[in-house]
């Protein structure tokens, strides 16, 4: 990690950390509403499909890869009228297709430290610190995914949440993501440290180049709001406080893409490739 003298690797020290066991998906269904979002949350298999729906009227490739698929899976697939599937959806951008679907699979802190413990590798966890927007969010999943990040870690409060709209704007990403609760992210990121992992947040303030940073090892990631950064217990708390070197008078980047490039780094340097 930035600044780590000689290269050292924090050492695991799991014991004493006084976690509690957090929240688990409280089961209640919503509506999932796109091609993508059906489409992959069927493939991951990770929800409990009531119905799927498609309009009336459409009849095409992606409709038609739906419904083979909910064949597979045993899932009722219905005809609606066009505004009777704007009302499910909730005048979303549903591109003709919509699902009642039991709510996202969300784990607790408690299951993400009993994962880290069976691990051989070197982990690579996203903290995404009060992402409001639900862009961003189903963006900087996506991202995740792609840059192989092994989990991603959102607060219970002053976030946006996985969601339909989370998943649709990450292309039905989302279905297939490791996604754990905290309650309290001070509390995340030290024991986190006890575990080995260096923390590292993403601000334009930052004292390290992002380029500069040794970003192998056990990491953890942290992404700030849309509009407030970092905030300033979470800062504190943060082994290195790292920020992406621009030379234009735009001071800073959008959240998903700052996070974006960020992932990328880390996964260029953690395959061992040269820029």
């Amino acid at each position: 990690m930035a600044g780590k003298p000689g290269s050292q690797r924090r050492k695991r020290n799991p014991r004493g950390n006084g976690r509690k066991s957090e929240i688990q998906n409280p089961g209640d269904k919503e509506i999932l509403y796109g091609y993508h979002s059906v489409f992959e949350a069927l493939k991951a298999g990770r929800r409990k499909f009531e119905s799927i729906m498609v309009y009336e009227n459409r009849s095409d490739k992606r409709v038609q890869a739906v419904a083979d698929l909910a064949g597979e899976k045993q899932v009722t697939v219905k005809t609606l009228a066009g505004e009777d599937l704007d009302r499910l959806a909730g005048f979303g951008r549903h591109q003709g297709i919509a699902a009642r679907v039991s709510s996202f699979p969300v784990q607790s802190v408690s299951a993400l430290f009993k994962q880290i413990e069976t691990r051989t590798d070197p982990f690579f966890i996203l903290i995404l610190e009060s992402i409001e927007d639900p862009q961003n969010t189903g963006a900087l999943i996506r991202t995740a995914l792609c840059a192989n990040v092994d989990f991603i870690v959102m607060p219970k409060d002053r976030c946006a949440l996985p969601s339909a709209g989370v998943s649709r704007s990450s292309a039905g990403a989302m279905e297939h993501a490791p996604i754990f609760l905290a309650t309290n992210l001070s509390v995340l990121i030290r024991d986190l440290k006890k575990y080995g992992a260096w923390v590292s947040g993403l601000d334009a303030g930052g004292d390290k180049g992002l380029f500069e940073a040794d970003l192998t090892g056990n990491l953890a990631l942290v992404v700030g709001g849309e509009h407030t950064g970092l905030r300033p217990g979470i800062r504190k708390a943060c082994d290195f406080i790292l920020s992406i070197p621009m030379k234009t008078r735009i001071t800073s980047l959008n959240a998903s893409v700052a996070g974006g490039i960020a992932m990328f780094e880390a996964r260029r340097q953690r395959l061992g490739l040269n820029s």
